[in-house]
């Protein structure tokens, strides 16, 4: 591995971290609910479909080089999008007894990423 794209997917990452916090923030500030964690909610969606969209155009177009896709698809995006603090919040939801809120975040998490994902994806053939 080049040296120079380890460079390039750390940067990405931090890129992605300081937005995930901005973005996150914002949309969990913006609904006033502390009861879901919205902003993860959020960034996970957007997330999804950006890689799926950044990777269709990727794949269709062949509009990035190997660097530029690490640098955004691992690094960007990887920094971004907030799996892990998914299943903490939602173990925490579990932990609390709000088993139903917990079962809704897995499940709209789930969905909506999958879809969000394809339809970046396919949206990608008509850029």
């Amino acid at each position: 591995m080049e040296l120079r794209v380890l460079a390039w997917v750390a940067l990405g990452g931090a890129i992605g971290s300081v937005l995930r916090f901005t973005v996150g923030g914002w949309a969990q500030r913006m609904t006033g609910w502390s009861q879901f964690p919205v902003g993860t909610l959020v960034v996970n969606v957007l997330g999804c479909l950006l890689i799926g969209l950044i990777g269709g155009l990727a794949d269709y177009r062949q509009v990035l080089d190997p660097g530029q896709r690490a640098f955004l698809m691992i690094g960007v995006l990887g920094g971004f999008t907030t799996f892990s603090a998914f299943a903490f919040e939602t173990l925490g939801l579990m932990q609390d007894g709000a088993l139903l809120r917990a079962g809704v975040n897995v499940v709209l998490q789930t969905v909506l990423g999958l879809t969000a994902a394809t339809v970046g994806y396919v949206g990608a053939r008509f850029l």
